[in-house]
């Protein structure tokens, strides 16, 4: 048996508090939420967020009825929850790779800080191309490997890596940077249309952070991201799927059991209690109120 792309868990890690409450990261909160109110359609039936996590920036898509989270970690899923409750929200513990969706029920996705965990792009985008309709949106943030900081690291020998070329560095593992070409011809191989690229966190420095206010330097920020310039630690990808799929329209209904299917035989599920069951007999659990797909149930 072929092993599939290795997998980033955050499982019960600490990585909230670690990385963002109280760590001196509301400049890049806020340049991303100010990203995604610029980018996301006025309005819409469904979101995806890939890589949703505890829950960050979800509260950014209340245009939306329905927003689907999915997340390999449960824990993070169900603190999640435990925020946002069950009205209009819906959590899958999924691999990103073996989606448990039907073809075409997003009008929209989301993917930000989470593409740098994978090692297969092309898999993981085509997974989401698929459970978008025609002409679906998908906002996709990566980390730039040809960034301004690395580029003068370069210039004076001073980087074991170039730059330059376009294949993914994994500096540490499963955490990849990727070059803006890389990611164009991922996105135009499968047939994404970029409508804008905004390149952000141009100020991502301890100093400049301590000394200024937020509002200041989200500010400035906005002026360089409409530069146009690509040499920015983060780059916004505003994405729109080419209406020649043929992935049917959009559901209005929000019923989890109508967009959901058996990631394992590709067959629609149904409710038993706390377990969906697949139409060839692989069970699901539900664990708190979020639909596991990682492993099948017992």
């Amino acid at each position: 048996m072929t092993e599939g792309p290795r997998i980033c868990d955050y499982g019960d890690s600490t990585y909230r508090q670690d990385f963002w409450e109280g760590q001196g990261r509301d400049y890049e909160d806020a340049v991303e939420r100010r990203v995604l109110k610029r980018l996301l359609p006025a309005r819409g039936m469904r979101l995806l967020e890939v890589g949703a996590g505890f829950g960050r920036i979800t509260n950014e898509y209340h245009m939306f009825r329905q927003v689907v989270l999915l997340d390999y970690s449960l824990e993070q899923l169900q603190y999640a929850r435990g925020k946002f409750g069950d009205d209009g929200f819906l959590y899958v513990a999924a691999d990103a790779y073996r989606m448990p969706f039907q073809t075409g029920v997003f009008d929209a996705a989301t993917m930000i800080r989470v593409i740098h965990h994978f090692e297969n792009v092309p898999a993981v985008l085509k997974q989401i191309r698929d459970v978008l309709a025609d002409d679906g949106r998908f906002i996709l943030e990566y980390a730039n490997k040809r960034n301004l900081k690395a580029m003068l690291r370069h210039l004076f020998s001073l980087n074991a890596w170039n730059p330059y070329t376009l294949d993914p560095l994994e500096f540490v593992e499963l955490n990849f940077n990727f070059h803006p070409e890389y990611m164009r011809n991922v996105a135009a191989q499968l047939d994404f249309d970029v409508r804008r690229a905004v390149p952000v966190s141009w100020f991502r420095l301890g100093l400049l952070k301590r000394t200024l206010p937020v509002r200041f330097l989200a500010g400035l920020d906005a002026i360089l991201q409409r530069s146009g310039g690509k040499i920015a630690p983060s780059v916004f990808l505003d994405l729109q799927l080419k209406g020649a799929s043929g992935n049917r329209a959009v559901l209005s209904s929000t019923d989890p059991l109508v967009i959901l299917r058996c990631p394992e035989s590709d067959t629609p599920l149904r409710r038993d209690g706390n377990v969906l069951v697949s139409e060839s007999g692989i069970r699901w659990g539900i664990r708190e109120g979020v639909y596991d797909f990682r492993q099948p149930s017992n």
